[in-house]
């Protein structure tokens, strides 16, 4: 509904210092009951400088949100290792602050409309000075993030060497999509940490995610249990994965993966022969 604007050269580029004093101002302002703050690596750093300012407390990378009937903010997170959903609330401090992982949310549908007001928000210029002065800032390439992406085929502990990775690569590429992985295929350097769907990697929520030999285990289920169609590929018939999957085949990855291969080869190569 509103959108405060700060604007000031001393804010070019991100400095965590005037960053954090235009964010105090605003809620100084404002006085809202809760906070959210993406938790992006500007977030990470952002949240608890402006908490520790105002007193008030932070809980880090919430899966799940509620708000009670007089204001207080249901904040929900795995703990202990993803055994448990911890629900955490701050009954005595306000603002109440939490960092929220991208899509974990449904972003809302854009309205043609235009709506809302723009307020400016004026700081002091001298508390936008810091220790640390951002002299320039270059480019990064572009990547493509697995979060973005419509189709993930997810490899995990089933994978039994990392040359058969390359057949998953291949079904990923056929269904036009990215290839991510567990835990354990990050940590054994397969594939590379910022492909790791789960609670230590990449919240996502694809059209389509086809797991590969993944157990599911709840840190993973809880980076990927969002997305619209969830296929789910394990020889083990009791695995958890199987429990939030809306299709499981029972079988060896090794049998089923190239069946698949060979009949998304072949629509490929009929789709090619129709446009000649």
């Amino acid at each position: 509904d509103e959108v405060y604007v700060c604007d000031d050269p001393a804010l070019r580029h991100f400095s965590i210092e005037p960053y954090a004093a235009v964010f105090e101002a605003f809620i100084a302002q404002t006085r809202p009951a809760a906070i959210l703050v993406g938790a992006t690596a500007v977030g990470r750093q952002l949240a608890p400088r402006v908490a520790a300012r105002l007193k008030t407390g932070l809980t880090a990378d919430c899966t799940v949100l509620e708000m009670n009937e007089n204001t207080d903010l249901v904040q929900i997170r795995p703990a202990f290792g993803g055994n448990i959903m911890a629900e955490i609330v701050t009954p005595n401090h306000r603002p109440q602050m939490a960092t929220v992982r991208y899509k974990v949310m449904n972003a809302p549908e854009r309205s043609p409309h235009s709506s809302g007001q723009i307020v400016s928000l004026h700081v002091d210029p001298t508390r936008l000075k810091g220790g640390v002065q951002a002299l320039e800032a270059a480019p990064k390439p572009e990547e493509k993030y697995i979060e973005s992406a419509d189709v993930l085929v997810v490899a995990g502990r089933g994978v039994k060497k990392e040359e058969d990775l390359a057949m998953l690569e291949e079904l990923a590429s056929l269904l036009g999509g990215q290839l991510a992985c567990t835990r354990p295929m990050a940590e054994a350097g397969w594939i590379d940490a910022k492909r790791q769907v789960g609670l230590s990697g990449r919240t996502v929520r694809p059209k389509l995610i086809i797991t590969c030999g993944v157990s599911g285990a709840i840190q993973f289920v809880a980076g990927m249990d969002h997305a619209e169609t969830i296929v789910a590929i394990n020889r083990d018939e009791k695995a958890p994965i199987f429990r939030v999957a809306h299709y499981g085949l029972v079988g060896d990855l090794y049998e089923i993966v190239p069946h698949l291969l060979g009949q998304l080869r072949e629509r490929k190569e009929a789709a090619v022969c129709a446009n000649v």
